[in-house]
C-alpha cells in the first residue's frame, strides 16, 4: 500500500517537474492582457448594477485599468503587457497585423507597471478609434489571423525570465465565443489546428492561458464551440467555467489595495527527532501584518535612488576614524571583540529544532498562542525521504489526536514551541487547506499572567449581580449581532486603503482622491433591523424595566445622566466608609503604607479625588489633600 497514494504531500523524486515547488518559488508574475478590439466588442452592451449599458470594450479596459492601478501597490515588481487584437493597426516587434502593443516611450513591452503607462492607457478609450481603430481579424476572405498573431506577440514577450523564478499568463478579454464562425472548410480547420497549436506552444513553456469572456445578459458565453480546447478543459469542468471566470473577473475588478506577499519559504530547519534522525522542514509565515511600503530617498535632480554611507569623525582633528570597537576589561588589559564574535557569544542555539514529546490537543490552549504561528511543510532538496517520514508523523498526531511538544532555539532566543498537525481540506473550488505542521509559539510561566477575581470590598458600592432573564436577554442580543464566519480578511485597514488612494492621486495627477469604503464603522443599516432592535430593546428593558426612560431619569437627576447618578451613589457610600478612619493619625503617625490599595481609595473617592495610581502614589495624592 502506498503511504501517499493521493499525492498530498507531492513527493516527487525531480523537484524540477514539481509544480508545487514552481509556484512555491515564484517571486513574481509576468502578465499579458489581451483586449479583443473587435467591432462586437463596441456594439455588444451589457447594463451594469446601476442600470447604466456600458460596451464590453470599456468593461475590459476598466477592469485592466483597476489591475494596473491595484498591481503597483500589491507587488510592484510584476511586469506588465497590454495587447490589442482584431485592431486596424499594427504595432509589435513581429510585425503582424492585427495586433497593437500599447507601449510607454523608451520602455520595453513587458515592463513593470508606470503611472506613465496607467494615464497613458486610461485615455486609450477616447483616441482607440482614430489611432488603432478595430476591425475583424479573422475573414474567410484573407489568410490573417489576428488570435494566432496575438498569441505568437504575447508568447514572444514572455519569453523573458525563467518559469521556474516567475509566473507567466496571458488574460485573454473577449465576447466573441467563436471567432471563427464566419469562415467554413479546410480553410477554417487549418486556422483552428494553427491557433490550438499556437497556444499548446506557449502551454509547454509554463505561460498560462485565462479566458474571461464578456457576455449579454441575455445570452450566455459558449465556451464548448472553440475555447475549451484552447483551455483544455474536459467535460466536467466545462459546467463550472463561467461561474468561476464571473468571480475571476470580479476579483480583478474589485481587488483592495494591499500589499501580496508569495508563498515564498521563509527559513529550512532540521527537526531532530532523536537516535540520528531528523528531517528537513520548510518554514512558511501564512499571515503578517500589512504595513505601508518603506521610504526611499531620491536625487532631486536625477531622481535616482541615494545611498547612505556613515562614517566617523574625529571632533578635535576632523580626521575619520575607525567606528568604535567593543572590548571588555580582563587584567588591566581591553580585549576587542568583532561583531561576528559577538554574535557568536551570544548565540543561544544552532537553530535546530528538537522534538521533546507528545501531549494530548486538550493541553494546548488558545492563550498558550504567543504570535503569528509558522506553517512546516517538508523538504526534499536536501535529504531524499523527508516527505515520507513527515507523512508518517503527519497521520500518527491526526489518528491519536497528539501535538508534539518541540525546543527550537534560534540565534536570538529560545523558545519551546508546538506541532499541531493540520489535515487537507479540500472544496469543489479547490484546496482551502493544505496538509502540514503549524508551529506554535508557547509562552513560559513568566508570559502568563492569571486572571484577578473582582473582589468586592466593604467599601464598594453593592455590586449588581444580573438574574437569568437578563443573562437570557444578553446572549440573545448577542446571537443576533454575532458575525458569522468571521475572518481578519473580512475587514481591510482604512488607514492603509487611504495612504495608497493618496499615492495613487499624487501618482497620477488625479484631482478626486477616490472613494474609499471604511468597513469599520458601525453597520447602522444592520444594526436597525427589526430583529436586533427588537432583541435589543427586551435586553434594555430586562436591566432598566418596563418603563424606563432615558428623559425622565435626565429630569429627575436635574439633567444628569444615569452614569452622574451612580457616580453619587458611590461617592455617598465612601463617605460613610470613610468616616470609621481617622486619617488625620494615620497620616501623622505615618500608618497610611500600612492600608491597603482599596482602604486609600475610600478617602480619595469620598473627596472626589482620582483613584489611579500605584500605592506610593496614591499616599501622595492624600498627603497633598491634606495640606502634610
Amino acid at each position: 500500500m502506498e503511504l501517499d497514494p493521493d499525492e498530498i504531500f507531492r513527493d516527487d523524486e525531480d523537484e524540477a517537474d514539481n509544480e508545487f515547488f514552481q509556484g512555491k518559488e515564484a517571486k513574481k508574475e509576468l502578465v499579458v492582457y489581451l483586449i479583443d478590439a473587435s467591432p462586437k466588442m463596441f456594439s455588444t452592451t451589457c447594463i451594469r448594477e446601476n442600470e447604466s449599458e456600458e460596451t464590453h470594450f470599456h468593461v475590459a479596459i476598466n477592469c485592466v485599468a483597476q489591475a494596473l492601478k491595484t498591481q503597483i501597490i500589491n507587488s510592484s515588481y510584476d511586469e506588465v503587457a497590454i495587447c490589442f487584437f482584431n485592431t486596424r493597426e499594427k504595432k509589435n516587434l513581429q510585425d503582424l497585423n492585427g495586433v497593437f502593443v500599447v507601449q510607454v516611450p523608451e520602455r520595453e513591452d513587458l515592463d513593470r507597471p508606470t503611472a506613465k503607462l496607467i494615464k497613458d492607457f486610461d485615455c486609450v478609450e477616447e483616441t482607440f478609434a482614430k489611432q488603432i481603430g478595430s476591425q475583424y481579424g479573422i475573414l474567410s476572405a484573407t489568410h490573417d489571423n489576428s488570435l494566432y498573431n496575438a498569441l505568437w506577440v504575447a508568447q514572444a514577450m514572455l519569453r523573458k525570465g525563467s518559469a521556474k523564478t516567475a509566473d507567466k499568463r496571458i488574460l485573454l478579454f473577449t465576447n466573441e465565443d467563436d471567432p471563427f464562425g464566419c469562415m467554413k472548410g479546410i480553410a477554417k480547420i487549418d486556422m483552428i489546428r494553427t491557433t490550438l497549436q499556437r497556444a499548446k506552444d506557449a502551454q509547454d513553456l509554463g505561460i498560462l492561458i485565462e479566458l474571461l469572456p464578456l457576455s449579454a445578459t441575455a445570452e450566455e458565453f459558449n465556451v464548448s464551440l472553440f475555447y475549451n480546447e484552447l483551455l483544455g478543459l474536459e467535460d466536467g469542468d466545462i459546467a463550472q467555467f463561467l461561474p468561476a471566470a464571473t468571480l475571476r473577473f470580479d476579483d480583478i475588478k474589485e481587488q483592495l489595495r494591499k500589499r501580496m506577499f508569495r508563498k515564498r519559504k521563509v527559513k529550512r530547519i532540521n527537526f531532530l527527532i532523536g537516535n540520528g534522525i531528523s528531517m528537513a522542514l520548510d518554514t512558511y509565515a501564512l499571515i503578517r501584518p500589512s504595513v505601508p511600503g518603506g521610504i526611499t530617498w531620491l536625487d532631486s535632480v536625477t531622481n535616482v535612488p541615494l545611498e547612505t554611507e556613515r562614517s566617523f569623525v574625529c571632533a578635535d582633528t576632523g580626521a575619520l576614524v575607525e567606528p568604535a570597537k567593543r572590548f571588555q576589561a580582563y587584567r588591566n588589559e581591553n580585549i576587542k571583540f568583532t561583531a561576528d564574535e559577538l554574535s557568536e557569544i551570544k548565540r543561544v542555539s544552532t537553530g535546530h529544532l528538537r522534538l521533546v514529546g507528545f501531549k494530548p490537543l486538550s493541553c494546548l490552549k488558545d492563550y498558550h498562542n504567543l504570535r503569528p504561528s509558522t506553517f512546516l511543510f517538508p523538504s526534499e532538496e536536501e535529504v531524499i525521504g523527508n516527505t515520507s517520514m513527515f507523512i508518517a508523523l503527519h497521520r500518527s498526531m491526526l489518528k491519536f489526536n497528539r501535538y508534539a511538544v518541540a525546543f527550537y532555539g534560534s540565534s536570538a532566543y529560545s523558545r519551546l514551541v508546538a506541532l499541531v498537525a493540520q489535515d487537507e481540506i479540500i472544496t469543489p473550488g479547490g484546496q482551502v487547506e493544505p496538509p502540514g505542521l503549524h508551529m506554535i509559539y508557547l509562552p513560559y510561566s513568566d508570559d502568563i499572567r492569571q486572571v484577578e477575581e473582582n473582589v468586592l470590598e466593604t467599601h464598594d458600592a453593592v455590586a449588581l449581580q444580573a438574574n437569568d432573564d437578563q443573562i437570557q436577554k444578553a446572549v440573545n442580543l448577542m446571537r443576533r449581532i454575532d458575525l458569522k464566519h468571521f475572518t481578519v480578511c473580512q475587514f481591510s485597514n482604512p488607514a492603509l486603503q487611504r495612504h495608497y488612494a493618496v499615492l495613487q492621486a499624487l501618482a497620477l495627477d488625479e484631482d478626486e482622491m477616490p472613494d474609499i469604503n471604511d468597513e469599520t464603522v458601525p453597520d447602522q443599516e444592520g444594526m436597525s433591523r427589526p430583529a436586533v432592535v427588537s432583541a435589543l430593546e427586551e435586553f434594555k428593558h430586562s436591566i432598566f424595566g418596563e418603563n424606563y426612560d432615558e428623559r425622565d431619569d435626565e429630569i429627575e437627576t436635574g439633567g444628569k445622566t444615569g452614569v452622574s447618578k451612580r457616580r453619587k451613589v458611590v461617592a455617598e457610600d465612601a463617605m460613610k466608609e470613610s468616616g470609621k478612619y481617622d486619617w488625620e493619625d494615620l497620616a501623622d503617625s505615618g500608618k497610611l503604607k500600612h492600608l491597603t490599595v482599596g482602604e486609600l481609595k475610600i478617602y480619595l473617592a469620598a473627596h472626589n479625588l482620582p483613584g489611579t495610581g500605584k500605592k506610593e502614589a496614591l499616599i501622595s495624592r492624600i498627603l497633598t489633600h491634606m495640606g502634610k
